[in-house]
Parts: structure tokens; C-alpha cells; sequence
């Protein structure tokens, strides 16, 4: 413990020590997160002032938006501040913060993901039952079932990293506070605590992965009997679904599913979960659907904020 009072603060090293590269990186990332809220609140909005917030695909996809803002805005001010400064630094506690906020908020997209996953078996593969199963408790249960186990996720993440001592260097090569450059730091042994983390994120990511996968196994097989019209609007829901779980899962699986050792190329792959699938997500989710189309041009075209709402 007097060991680790010895670094209180962290030197992030960034995406680049090129000033013209740092410039051209602020531009686009400054673009590309005003892209990021305006999408994301666009589906919020009119799922929320739509009757498809009524709908349990919806519900979670508006959730997973908050959620998409929520960490995107935990790592890009940070970052984009950063690159207009010559010497970028972040406090030990600050650190571990946004550490633990960016575990917590990524643990329950993931799970998030996984509950949009289940309400799509249950409504192709138990279509009866899909009003008993998905009701509106069901779905609030998934919601705080989602919130907690992220929470579980981070803690356990923080638990293992805060007590270690930290006595020099204390340069961090990344853009944010992540735990394994954090253990490459430590002044001690943390063979055992590299292993325990593999687990808690790179073991559990496959294993929600893999059920992911057997659950769109399982849906793909079911529709084969389908009428073509209502197999090709399954296939619509389900192909941006499984088209957002393949751009979060595989730079997760490059970064966490290792041995606790660091690559350059990760934060490379960082910036696919905490800017590039933020970003294109709301895209996903609305080209190839119709109801959301429907929603944004009767919540924005015709009656803001009102439709498919009765006032009492």
C-alpha cells in the first residue's frame, strides 16, 4: 500500500505523439461523437415518443443507447481534450474511475445484447407464448439483471487493480485508464490477477458469445419454415442485431480473451467498442427496419414528441 502512494498520477501516452496526426484525430473524433449523440438520442426520442417504447425490442434498444452514450462520453472528452495538450495525465483516482465506469457501462451492453438476443428466439421460436414471456416486468427484470451483472463485472475488475502497488514508470500506452496496461505497470507479480481478469472478461465475453451464436443458430433454423416475406423481416431484425454483436465482441475477444500482455494494435481495436460501434449503431437499426423508419418520420415530420401517445 506505501508503495502504490508513490505514482498518483498516470501519463496516457495516446493514439499518436504526431501534432498533425493529434489535430487530424480531434477533428474527426469531434465529429464523429456529435454524430454519436445525435444518432443515439434520435432513436431514443422516437422510440420513447412512439409506441414502439411499448414493444420489448425497442425497449432494449433504446436502453442500449443510453447505454452506447453513456460509454462513448466516459472516454472521448477525456481523449479529444487530450490531444490538444502536449502532456496528457490522469489522476491515480481518476483513473480507477473510468476504469470502473467503463467496465461497468461495457458489462451491461453486453448483457443488454444478450437480452435483445432472447427476445428474439422468444418471438420466432415461441411466437404463442411471446406476450406471456415478454411482458413489460419481464423486460424491466432483464434491465436490472443487465445493470447488475455489470456492476459484478466492474467491482470484481476494480478489486483486482486498485490494491496494486504502483511505484514507477507510470506511463499508460493507451487513451484510457484499461486494466491491463494498468497490470503491466504494477511493481509486483500479477501473473494470478492477469488470469482472474482473462476470466471475469475475456471467458465470460466467449461464453455470452457462444450463446449469442446457438440462440441465432436456433432462430435461422426456425425461420427456415417461414413464409418468405415474414422470413425476410426476421431476417431484417436479426441480421443488424447479430451485425452489432460481431463489431463489439471481436475487439473484445483480440484484447481480453488473451493473457494479460499489451499490444500496440489494442487501442486500435479499442476504438471499435468505444467509438466505431457507438457510432454506426443507430445506422444498424434503421436502414433495414422499417418500424424505425416509420417512427422517425412520424415522431420528427408530424407530431413531435405526441404520436402514437394519448394524453389523459
Amino acid at each position: 500500500m506505501e508503495n502504490r502512494s508513490n505514482v498518483t498520477v498516470f501519463i496516457l501516452l495516446g493514439l499518436s505523439q504526431n501534432k498533425d496526426i493529434q489535430i487530424l484525430f480531434f477533428v474527426l473524433f469531434l465529429l464523429s461523437y456529435i454524430a454519436i449523440w445525435m444518432g443515439n438520442l434520435l432513436i431514443m426520442i422516437s422510440i420513447t415518443c412512439s409506441l414502439l417504447i411499448d414493444q420489448p425490442m425497442y425497449f432494449f434498444l433504446n436502453n442500449l443507447s443510453l447505454a452506447d452514450l453513456c460509454y462513448t462520453s466516459t472516454v472521448m472528452p477525456k481523449l479529444m481534450t487530450d490531444l490538444l495538450k502536449k502532456r496528457k495525465t490522469i489522476s491515480y483516482n481518476n483513473c480507477m474511475t473510468q476504469l470502473f465506469i467503463l467496465h461497468l457501462l461495457g458489462g451491461i451492453e453486453i448483457f443488454i445484447l444478450t437480452g435483445m438476443a432472447y427476445d428474439r428466439y422468444v418471438a420466432i421460436c415461441k411466437p404463442l407464448h411471446y406476450a406471456v414471456i415478454m411482458n413489460k416486468q419481464k423486460c424491466n427484470m432483464i434491465i436490472v439483471a443487465c445493470c447488475t451483472g455489470g456492476f459484478i463485472h466492474s467491482a470484481g475488475l476494480c478489486l483486482l487493480t486498485i490494491f496494486l502497488p504502483f511505484c514507477g514508470p507510470n506511463e499508460i500506452d493507451h487513451y484510457f485508464c484499461d486494466v491491463y496496461p494498468l497490470l503491466k505497470l504494477a511493481c509486483t507479480d500479477t501473473y494470478r490477477i492477469g488470469v482472474l481478469v482473462t476470466v471475469n472478461s475475456g471467458l465470460i465475453a466467449l461464453v455470452i458469445f457462444v450463446i449469442l451464436m446457438v440462440s441465432y443458430f436456433m432462430i435461422f433454423y426456425t425461420i427456415r419454415a417461414y413464409p418468405a416475406e415474414s422470413r425476410t423481416k426476421a431476417l431484417s431484425t436479426c441480421s443488424s442485431h447479430l451485425t452489432v454483436v460481431v463489431l463489439f465482441f471481436v475487439p473484445v475477444f483480440f484484447i481480453y480473451i488473451r493473457p494479460a500482455t499489451t499490444f500496440p494494435e489494442d487501442k486500435v481495436f479499442a476504438l471499435f467498442y468505444t467509438i466505431i460501434a457507438p457510432l454506426f449503431n443507430p445506422l444498424i437499426y434503421t436502414l433495414r427496419n422499417m418500424e424505425m423508419k416509420n417512427a422517425l418520420r412520424k415522431v420528427w415530420c408530424q407530431k413531435p414528441f405526441l404520436i402514437g401517445r394519448q394524453i389523459n
